[in-house]
């Protein structure tokens, strides 16, 4: 059993703002992160929103604010996976793959994963065609054809990504309008084909060439396109399980229900980030929630409330 003040469960941006400011206040802070700092952050080709960078890439700015965290005192933990939080009077025990950790308070931060089309082929040509990630797969498919599913901006920013990769992108929407901000989706003019008010139905074909099926959702009619590579970006599913299993209470979509400060039903135990019911789901929100998160653990740990 390793002892600290906090525990943060989860690496991504939420998880390593909360890990400085926990540090900066003095308390004996680690951050576990199952697999590398960033979280999703770092699947995106470019942020254009963040304050203080017109432009950075994902994985920079994931380095940036790791390194930050770390020269702030915290100590990170990757490719450690939390598996249980256990709650033990006033004392919260965080079971990892390797070790477990006590703590009086713990900030989950565990994000969230890529929703899935749930179509036949989706998971058979899982790595073999079909992809999450435009950054980690699009060198993949230079100079190929492409088809990329869906209609916010990460969905965007990946097909503009992949245009200066592939040989064509075509991008796939159910509605007829695109939820990305207005000023990404201006950017798809000329350089992808847009395919509106429809829903892929299945994906065929080989480890080369892939047929998707799609229907259009007004009219029923069903129709193919052949291309290398299909990128599924159609939003996230909360990663909320670790804190369900402790008896931290969760809405009907899973998220974990907070309050304005980051509290959650069980005392001691915060969440931050995209694994929250806050509805806004962007790196800058993020990082706000962990900021508030770990000032909120300090005073409780503190008995300053």
């Amino acid at each position: 059993m390793e002892r600290r003040d906090l525990v943060i469960i989860g690496a991504g941006p939420a998880g390593l703002a909360a890990g400085i400011y926990g540090a900066r206040s003095g308390l004996k802070t680690i951050v576990l992160e199952e697999r590398l700092p960033g979280g999703m952050m770092t699947e995106a080709p470019l942020i254009e929103n963040y304050p203080g960078f017109s432009k950075v890439a994902g994985m920079e700015l994931a380095e940036r604010m790791a390194k930050q965290c770390k020269d702030a005192g915290a100590e990170i933990r990757q490719m450690e996976r939390a598996e249980r939080i256990e709650l033990n009077g006033e004392e919260k025990i965080v079971h990892t793959s390797k070790t477990k950790y006590s703590a009086p308070a713990v900030i989950v931060a565990t994000g969230s994963a890529h929703r899935k089309l749930g179509v036949p082929g989706e998971e058979k040509f899982l790595g073999k065609g079909v992809s999450y990630c435009a950054t980690c797969d699009g060198p993949l498919f230079r100079g190929k054809n492409v088809l990329v599913v869906g209609g916010g901006n990460s969905a965007v920013v990946s097909a503009l990504h992949l245009s200066e990769l592939a040989s064509s992108v075509t991008l796939v929407h159910r509605r007829d309008k695109l939820r990305a901000d207005v000023a990404l989706a201006e950017k798809l003019r000329g350089r992808v084909n847009v395919i509106w008010n429809s829903i892929v139905e299945e994906i065929q074909g080989s480890l080369g060439k892939k047929r998707v099926i799609l229907t259009n959702r007004k009219t029923g009619e069903r129709s193919e396109i052949e291309v290398d590579g299909v990128f599924v970006l159609i939003g996230e599913e909360p990663r909320s399980e670790l804190a369900r299993r402790a008896g931290v209470k969760t809405d009907e979509a899973g998220y974990i229900v907070v309050d304005r400060k980051q509290h959650t039903s069980i005392e001691g135990i915060y969440a931050a980030g995209d694994v929250t019911n806050f509805p806004i789901k962007q790196v800058g929100a993020a990082v706000g929630q962990g900021i508030t998160a770990a000032l909120e653990a300090y005073s409780y740990i503190r008995g300053l409330t």
